[in-house]
């Protein structure tokens, strides 16, 4: 009778332990998602800047039609890629879509600012000047945002990884997230934007 308590009683610190550990993979998971929202929010506003940069633009680089294009591509897909990663967070292969494809996107964005530095019109247009200074502004925003956002996958990552919750972790339906990393050269660099 006593061995039967002692049982049950291991069973319910066992449920115990588990729910413990479920719970705070939830929070964890949650505050992840809650900082990566925060890069999503950046990236809108990004992605919200560039069509009326390259509309600016647009008057004063007729011949550069390729250039401005490549930017809007370069966007479009930028901004798919953000809602694939949006859904799920956690999932590395959107995740590293995502990062792709921002890449792509900051390097496009860097080529129609190289180009327009050879506009002495376009480098004076106040409109211009501002969206790009809102873009610098957008930049270190973003950068901020995937700090937070990496940060909160490492305690994350940390927390799957550590014994015993490693055991139930998989059972609960917990993977590891991927970390934005910079993939390319080109993305570590930073992304010229001031004019004069």
């Amino acid at each position: 009778m006593y061995a039967s308590f002692g049982f049950v009683g291991v069973v319910l610190l066992f449920s115990a332990y588990a729910v413990a550990v479920y719970n705070r993979l939830v929070t964890l998971r949650n505050l992840l998602r809650n900082a990566f929202s925060q890069i999503d929010v950046q990236l809108k506003r990004r992605h919200d800047l560039i069509p009326n940069l390259v509309e600016t633009a647009k008057g004063y680089l007729a011949h550069e039609h390729q250039t401005l294009a490549d930017v809007i591509a370069a966007r479009n897909q930028a901004v798919a890629a953000s809602r694939v990663a949006a859904k799920n967070p956690v999932d590395s292969s959107a995740l590293q879509g995502m990062a792709a494809a921002e890449a792509a996107l900051s390097g496009t964005v860097g080529r129609l600012l190289a180009v327009s530095e050879a506009y002495p019109d376009l480098k004076a247009n106040q409109t211009m000047a501002a969206l790009t200074e809102e873009l610098t502004s957008t930049e270190n925003k973003i950068a901020f945002a995937r700090q937070a956002f990496n940060d909160d996958v490492a305690i994350y990552n940390v927390a799957l990884e550590r014994f015993p919750a490693t055991l139930l972790a998989g059972s609960f339906g917990f993977d590891e997230a991927a970390l934005w990393e910079i993939e390319n050269a080109e993305e570590r660099e930073p992304v010229r934007v001031a004019f004069g």
